[in-house]
């Protein structure tokens, strides 16, 4: 039976309500549209979402990702290690900063960075690394607490991607912890994206434990420009003969970008994050329908879950299929979906098989994120999903696989 437009379940979808609207009108009707307070009240709601004590948003994931890594001194001669199942932007944003990519292999059931993949692309780079971007993806965080740790003995920096992970908890011999909460690493990275769980239409943001990192990245976000007369340079331009900064006096030390996000987006932002924990339970709710139903459809179709001691903020609802067996390729069984109404998407090619990066790095043997490729594919995931169209979207996977 085909979908038609009106009932097409895309992979993700924005939630938005009318007190989210409602939140975007009233910065409409103030007096500030960017660089207002909007921007430091998303940035409190996202420190008390995460547990942070410090946040600073910016324009979209990529510009968080490029922030955290010059905050952190990534440079021209440095390496970070950056898993090879990810988007593009992780291993981009080393490179804005102009810095090396040395990609790690990842766990061919999960798509997750391991330590085995960490020491051996570690081994290719020669001792050159200063860090470490391990990716949360769809939701499942990483062994952070472990890769944090090898971090420390080896004396580099960890950024950990987590633009898919918003609201995940992770359980320890503790209280647990939050991915963003800066634990187990020196800056966490955001996305706001609308298929993610909180939307801005676009934003991003980094939460941090270290107070200089954070100012670092809101100085490169606003041009490198500095207000603060204890940070002038040049006190001889910027100080009157009482002493007193120049009302419109500033300085620029470093190379910065305009990464701000505008007030509109940040009450958007605020608006989302007031719903975080709703819109995580629902998400694990679908999941779990997920799980039940695609139980039947195994060894062909998998539910990879995220292990007993998370509860996962579900960004994506993965599964990992054996096209071969069922005598389907992944396109083909893509655009069939298509047609049946039901939207779908692939997270991700291995960003080392990209062009520009084969043409820097060369060819990579990377037998875990060419598994992991080979089978994956993202099923619609968002809150506003009915239990039925779980239902539906199974239905239609194991018709067009032929497994009903």
């Amino acid at each position: 039976m085909s979908g038609g437009a009106d009932d097409f379940l895309p992979y993700g979808r924005h939630v938005i309500e009318d007190d989210d609207v409602a939140a975007v009108v009233d910065v409409l009707r103030g007096n500030t549209l960017t660089t207002g307070p909007a921007v430091e009240k998303f940035e409190a709601a996202l420190c008390q979402a995460v547990g942070a004590p410090h946040a600073v948003v910016c324009g979209n994931g990529t510009q968080a990702l490029h922030l955290a890594a010059l905050a952190v001194g990534l440079g021209p001669g440095d390496w970070a290690i950056v898993p090879s199942i990810t988007f593009l932007a992780t291993a981009n944003a080393v490179r804005m900063t102009g810095a090396d990519v040395v990609f790690a292999d990842v766990d061919a059931d999960t798509g997750l960075l391991t330590l085995e993949g960490i020491a051996k692309a570690a081994s290719r780079a020669g001792g050159r690394i200063k860090a470490v971007m391990p990716v949360h993806l769809a939701g499942r965080a990483c062994d952070l607490q472990a890769i944090y740790g090898e971090a420390a003995n080896q004396g580099w920096r960890v950024v950990d991607d987590a633009c898919h992970a918003l609201g995940t908890r992770v359980a320890d011999e503790g209280d647990g912890w939050r991915v963003g909460d800066g634990r187990f690493s020196d800056a966490s990275c955001f996305s706001f994206h609308p298929v993610k769980t909180a939307a801005m239409g676009e934003g991003g943001a980094i939460t941090t434990r270290d107070a200089s990192i954070a100012a670092a990245m809101r100085r490169f976000r606003s041009h490198g420009m500095v207000r603060d007369q204890a940070q002038f340079l040049r006190p001889e331009l910027g100080l009157d003969r009482a002493g007193a900064a120049k009302p419109w006096y500033y300085e620029m030390a470093d190379l910065g970008w305009n990464y701000r996000a505008p007030d509109l987006l940040c009450a958007l932002g605020t608006s989302q994050l007031a719903k975080l924990e709703r819109f995580v339970d629902r998400r694990l709710e679908l999941v779990q329908r997920y799980e039940q139903l695609l139980a039947p459809l195994s060894p062909i179709v998998r539910r990879i879950g995220a292990g007993q001691q998370q509860r996962p903020g579900w960004h994506l609802c993965t599964v990992l299929i054996d096209f071969e067996t069922a005598g389907i390729d992944r396109g083909t069984a893509m655009r069939d979906l298509a047609a049946r109404g039901i939207g779908t998407q692939v997270h991700y090619i291995p960003v080392a098989w990209q062009p520009y990066y084969r043409g820097l790095y060369g060819e990579h043997d990377l037998p875990g994120a060419a598994s992991y490729y080979a089978r994956t594919l993202s099923l619609p995931l968002f809150p506003s999903m009915r239990d039925s169209d779980v239902d539906r979207v199974v239905e239609q996977l194991a018709a067009v696989l032929s497994l009903r």
